[in-house]
């Protein structure tokens, strides 16, 4: 249609296409298809529905957005930079998926503001909105009163046919309904494209009855690409159900304007072409050269700045109501939004001494969140479905359900991928909780994505997980982790600690903590099995990394070095290489991540150069510890997989023993 035939509404809907052609088109990389046709369902949402403040884009009460299928990234920078965000300028429109520009590939948190989560793998993304739909009302619950409402707002996802195929949306959908968190709504992009073609080609269930039976209301708009008055009554009817979050099914065209390559899947993941593009801009009447654009269109979706410091004002004025009524509550809300720990929070972490009852890391650690409850407001987390194993429960909390969205304790159900990107969303909320998610160590192969993911967005989030090795027992080799650690320990920006007793447990929880309020994520692998306290542990010795707890007079002839439980062993066949003669040091490496970030001189102090003779032992595989002990240096580890049989057994058949240690460290010795 001509230019001058065009509503307001049209042309700034064929703005947010057009940036996204254009940008796509300039990159020769990247997926038109999505933002092409969900033009028109964004703009509604962002035009008339969304409170948020692109002068301030970590306002507290805005209303948080998702681009689950964030394959289509330049529709969330086509809305960040039409309504006034200064994070995405015309230029990093124009330098799309390039070398330092704030227009990545798929939408990046810590990449550029305004952008809630890091969206990539698919099906993430709705995860995390079910994280931040949590984190609303369980903040809700707490601090609302009847006369000062300062927690209200909505999360919004936009998911298409990829995130719902991925099995995380399902787990997170199914949780999602069951915990009846009303202010998430999904709008599906349902455009019947993948990059193999038709979706029918492996996709052909009735999606709404799905989430239907997840417990959710479901609604849907036929006409995606036109009828915007049908959107705008969808959303509204979604706001009106307050008691079940709601999916809107609204089916588009892909690649809408496209003449020849719309509603293929030649224009999910590819640039247009030259040729393709000109017809895209004559079918929908854009005569504006690449990258320009109306000057009404601009104007008008700017509205939403001064719409957005009209907002904050107003909620700035009702948290001041609430500071002058409530300032007890309302000191406590605002250190979780600053993320300051109260003053000495750590001293509560217990501490320990030889002559203390041996118990498994796992109870050091269920001590140690007990201890820190009272005193850190935002700590709140789960297991799967492995509270009484994990022992995860935060004791007197309750259990955060519907009705009851102000108890602490979520019971994530067996779900172990979508709790990962739950508790990632619940710290993206940018609100001061401090969420921790738990299951058997085993099963971060359940949730590694979310594990990676929170490394990668920089999320505060802990991950405590137990049965942290062949010690776990009788359950058997699909139980027992071996190559587990060391596939963790690779993951860059993610702490790894495995504590060896009391002290170590409650230094690791000192530096998970510290680290969440850096935005920073921590896992704990926790032994089943009791677990002795020993001499020369300590809490600062963690955050070190590593560091000695026995040593010999002079320069020591070997060093032995172990994590968790093993370095009781270490410790043993210490005091018996000490009876033959021999001078030995014991090092506890219960974290290489912190080891590494020590300066050269305190590495140096620990591991000196010239004692080339160590051994390292860690019933995990022996994968990354050469750089430690030396290609010469003694390993007793684990390179194959476990057995099924009482714990002890199984240490004992795999060479966790005093002697074998001992005999590991003679050979070294020569």
């Amino acid at each position: 249609m001509p230019v001058a035939a065009q509503s307001l509404d049209q042309l700034a809907i064929n703005s947010i296409r057009f940036l996204a052609v254009d940008a796509i088109e300039k990159a020769k990389s990247g997926h038109p298809g999505l933002p092409m046709g969900a033009a028109p369902m964004a703009y509604v949402l962002w035009q008339n529905f969304m409170r948020y403040n692109p002068k301030n884009p970590q306002w507290f009460n805005r209303d948080r957005f998702v681009l689950s299928a964030g394959h289509g990234s330049m529709l969330q920078y086509a809305l960040l930079h039409l309504t006034g965000y200064d994070s995405v300028s015309i230029e990093d429109i124009k330098n799309f998926r390039q070398w330092g520009s704030s227009t990545p590939g798929h939408p990046e948190n810590f990449e550029t503001a305004g952008v809630e989560v890091t969206t990539g793998p698919l099906g993430q993304g709705i995860a995390n909105g079910v994280g931040l739909a949590l984190a609303e009302a369980h903040l809700a619950a707490k601090y609302n009163k009847p006369d000062a409402t300062i927690v209200d707002h909505y999360t919004y996802v936009i998911v298409g046919d990829g995130c719902n195929m991925e099995g995380i949306s399902g787990e997170a959908a199914s949780i999602a309904g069951h915990w009846g968190l009303g202010k998430l709504i999904v709008l599906y992009d349902d455009n019947h494209i993948s990059i193999d073609g038709s979706t029918d080609v492996a996709f052909t269930e009735d999606v709404s009855k799905r989430f239907e039976a997840y417990g959710w209301h479901t609604i849907h708009v036929e006409d995606g690409n036109t009828d915007l008055a049908a959107i705008s009554a969808a959303i509204e009817a979604a706001k009106k159900v307050t008691d079940k979050p709601t999916m809107i099914k609204v089916t588009t065209i892909i690649g809408y304007g496209s003449p020849n390559k719309c509603n293929t899947a030649g224009i999910h993941g590819a640039a247009l072409g030259t040729e393709e593009v000109k017809l895209t801009r004559e079918n929908l009447g854009w005569e504006y050269a690449p990258f320009e654009l109306p000057a009404d269109a601009v104007a008008h979706m700017r509205e939403a700045i001064d719409r957005g410091a009209k907002y904050e004002g107003e909620w700035e004025a009702t948290l001041a109501t609430y500071k002058s009524k409530y300032p007890q509550e309302a000191a406590e809300f605002e250190g979780l939004l600053t993320r300051q720990l109260p003053a000495g929070w750590d001293s509560v972490l217990p501490t320990y001494t030889p002559a203390d009852n041996a118990v498994a890391s796992r109870k050091h650690s269920e001590i140690c969140l007990n201890k820190l409850a009272p005193v850190l407001p935002g700590l709140m987390g789960g297991s799967a479905d492995l509270t009484h194993s994990n022992l995860t429960e935060i004791k007197g909390s309750g259990d955060f359900q519907k009705g009851a969205y102000q108890n602490r304790n979520v019971h994530f159900g067996v779900r172990e991928h979508a709790m990962g990107a739950i508790c990632n969303g619940m710290a993206l909320h940018n609100s001061g909780l401090i969420p921790y998610g738990a299951t058997f160590l085993i099963f971060t192969d359940y949730m590694r994505a979310a594990i990676r993911l929170s490394a990668l967005s920089q999320i505060g989030a802990l991950w405590v997980m137990t049965h942290d090795s062949i010690g776990q027992g009788e359950d058997g080799p699909t139980h027992q982790p071996i190559e587990t650690i060391a596939s963790l320990r690779a993951i860059p920006n993610l702490t790894v600690i495995r504590p060896a007793d009391g002290n170590e447990t409650s230094g690791a929880y000192k530096v998970a903590i510290e680290k969440a309020s850096q935005q920073a994520p921590t896992l704990l692998a926790l032994s089943r099995q009791n677990l002795p306290n020993l001499a020369g542990t300590s809490i600062e010795g963690v955050t070190k990394g590593a560091y000695t707890i026995a040593d010999s007079e002079g320069t020591p002839d070997i060093i032995l070095i172990g994590t968790g439980s093993e370095v009781s062993l270490c410790v043993k066949a210490a005091e018996q290489l000490t009876t033959e003669g021999k001078k030995v040091r014991v090092v506890s490496m219960p974290s290489w991540e912190l080891f590494d970030a020590q300066d050269a001189a305190y590495q140096e102090s620990v591991l000196p150069k010239a004692v080339t003779k160590r051994v390292a032992v860690e019933a995990a595989c022996s994968m990354g510890w050469h750089r430690f002990v030396g290609m010469d240096g003694g390993l007793v580890t684990v390179d194959r997989f476990g057995a099924s049989a009482p714990g002890g057994t199984v240490m004992e058949k795999y060479g966790f023993t005093v002697d074998n240690v001992v005999a590991t460290a003679k050979k070294v010795l020569g």
